[in-house]
């Protein structure tokens, strides 16, 4: 569930930190009533940059894909990688 706090909720940092840990979700902090700051745990920061990393590989295959570009079987790969570092 989205969490959106007023500003001066950000004083009491504990709950504050607490909130961002157990929720795994950005909160919203607002002032004067319009959107300020986002705040979350590194974990969550972690999670957000790895999964906006993938798409933008994604898009990347993708727009490969539509261009016409030559393609890797993936087989070959799998077995270059076995022969390089093994297992």
């Amino acid at each position: 569930m989205i969490e959106i706090r007023p500003i001066k909720d950000l004083r009491d940092t504990t709950e504050i930190s607490k909130l961002c840990e157990e929720s795994k979700e950005p909160i919203y902090i607002t002032k004067n009533g319009y959107g300020h700051l986002v705040v979350m745990s590194m974990e969550t920061y972690k999670d957000k940059l790895a999964k906006a990393d993938l798409y933008e590989k994604l898009a990347e295959a993708e727009n490969q894909i539509n261009n016409g570009e030559k393609l890797l079987d993936a087989e070959a790969v799998f077995e270059s990688l076995k022969d390089r570092y093994g297992k």
